[in-house]
């Protein structure tokens, strides 16, 4: 039989990159979305052409709307920061509070359905914005929460939560996407994108994607609004 991994599809290129390592790790693939009343909805038809072009098991999208109490530039009507107003100090305003815990939350219950074991998802501790619920301490955590209160307590067994792009920099993770054949060209990343889904160029996400593609020597096939800062 084969293994059973839901995968966290946001649509960006760090899940597509993680999508196509489960596949050669392997896993049969079982994709979460989630539209949570996210700006940048334009993700959500990214992750449906990642998913068609990985060859997942299935594809989930899941509509939790968190613009309910924003709290973020991504939920709420706070601007979205250019690269260099994000620089400031401590945690950004495009931070969307417990996202990671929420989503992982509703994917280990999923996984417990599916009979899988296996959760992948692309958080990041080295080119990142400086979320809290990317760092290796909230993974490990929540893979011990998550065994505690599900069956996997009682039946002797345990949540594995894969984070392998967490001490990537995103120049690695696209030439590792590139190499498993990642057609980065269906990917979305940007915070505050166009209507017609064109990226900011302005923004810290589209900063980091821009730099990754730039240090790995690969031209970023993305359509952008601006010219690059």
């Amino acid at each position: 039989m084969s293994k059973k991994a839901v995968v966290l599809l946001s649509g960006g290129l760090d899940s597509a990159t993680y999508l196509a390592i489960a596949k050669s790790e392997g896993f049969e693939c079982y994709a979460l979305s989630f539209a949570y009343g996210q700006r940048h909805r334009c993700e959500l038809r990214a992750a449906e052409n990642v998913a068609a072009a990985g060859g997942v098991k299935d594809h989930v999208v899941i509509n939790i709307d968190l613009r309910k109490w924003g709290g973020s530039a991504l939920t709420d009507d706070i601007a979205v920061p250019e690269r260099k107003a994000a620089k400031n100090s401590g945690i950004p305003v495009t931070y969307v509070p417990a996202r990671n815990l929420i989503f992982l939350s509703l994917a280990a219950g999923w996984a417990e359905v599916l009979g899988a074991r296996d959760i992948f998802i692309g958080v990041n501790s080295v080119d990142f914005s400086g979320y809290p619920d990317c760092r290796p301490r909230f993974i490990e955590a929540f893979q011990n929460c998550a065994t505690i209160g599900t069956k996997a307590e009682d039946e002797g067994w345990k949540f594995n939560i894969h984070a392998p792009l967490q001490f990537l920099n995103k120049a690695e993770i696209i030439t590792r996407g590139t190499a498993l054949g990642v057609d980065y060209s269906l990917t979305r990343s940007c915070y505050n994108p166009a209507p017609y889904g064109q990226a900011c160029g302005k923004c810290d996400s589209c900063h980091l994607r821009r730099a990754g593609f730039a240090r790995a020597g690969i031209k970023d096939p993305a359509p952008y609004v601006s010219a690059p800062q």
